[in-house]
């Protein structure tokens, strides 16, 4: 059996003054965690799925990711900034000490905070909502374990991101 280990996010949230929607997940993963960029796991479909939606090449590099969600007005973070955790699974955390949101929130045109996955928005319901007073929505994992659903039917979840940028489009 595998050992809690209490552990803090060790990068920070990309986001810049234009973002319009903010993406979040729980904490980052084991992978994520060695590769020092979000969602790092080869089997996650989160940058497959933003590509597909803004119908972009696949970033590789963690520069491009950030370019891409910059383009597009998206900003990512997790809900939590430590806690103890086994490996990677989000349903052995505890001992949550939440991110605080307020200058992100402050600095940005976030419009629309969307989750990614069930425990995202548990979190954030329970950590940090009523700090912000900001509504949530939540959307399928993008994680390997959502084995349920396939990049297409996500795609048809997430399309969601696509019309709420579209309202605050520049264009």
């Amino acid at each position: 059996m595998e050992e809690y280990i209490n552990i803090s996010h060790t990068f920070d949230p990309v986001y810049d003054n234009t973002s319009r929607i903010l993406i979040l997940g729980t904490f980052p993963s084991v992978k994520s965690r060695e590769t020092h960029f979000y969602y790092g796991h080869p089997m996650n479909r989160f940058w497959k799925l933003l590509a597909a939606l803004t119908e972009t090449e696949l970033p590789v590099t963690i520069e491009q990711k950030k370019g891409l969600l910059l383009r597009h007005h998206i900003a990512v973070w997790d809900v939590i900034q430590s806690c103890s955790i086994t490996g990677s699974g989000d349903a052995s955390i505890r001992d949550v000490v939440p991110n605080d949101f307020t200058e992100l929130l402050k600095k940005t045109e976030i419009k629309k905070i969307y989750a990614n996955g069930n425990k995202a928005y548990e979190l954030y319901m329970k950590y940090v909502y009523s700090n912000t007073k900001t509504e949530i929505e939540k959307l399928p994992s993008t994680s390997p374990a959502n084995a349920g659903y396939s990049l297409e039917k996500l795609k048809e979840k997430w399309k969601i991101i696509l019309s709420e940028l579209e309202k605050y489009s520049d264009n």
